[in-house]
């Protein structure tokens, strides 16, 4: 193998490596949504992981973070919680944030 396809061997492996880590990261910050808003949402022990599961369930509908939103956002109108969008992205965000250390820590 020349020293051109070994360097491009491992931008793909570390592209690889990246995408898998960025979709655990997803996942748990899901997570950790579901639980942080099912808090809000008055659930508790297995309601609120059950509630954490569909928020996670929910990433599945189309790419990005919207569809995640739109589940909690509406969930939240529903039930009268009052979050704005911003403090919902906001925690969107810093739980993202919190689920990439605690992958990189693992």
């Amino acid at each position: 193998m020349s020293g051109m396809d070994e360097r491009s061997q491992a931008y793909e492996n570390k592209f690889a490596h990246d995408e898998e880590l960025r979709f655990k990261a997803e996942a748990r910050r899901n997570k950790l949504l579901g639980l942080w808003a099912a808090g809000l949402l008055g659930k508790e022990g297995d309601e609120a992981e059950a509630y954490a599961k569909e928020v996670v369930m929910a990433d599945f509908e189309e790419a990005g973070d919207e569809d995640v939103f739109r589940k909690v956002r509406g969930d939240f109108d529903a039930a009268g919680v009052a979050q704005s969008d911003h403090q919902l992205r906001r925690t969107m965000d810093e739980l993202m944030q919190t689920a990439m250390q605690q992958i990189v820590e693992e």
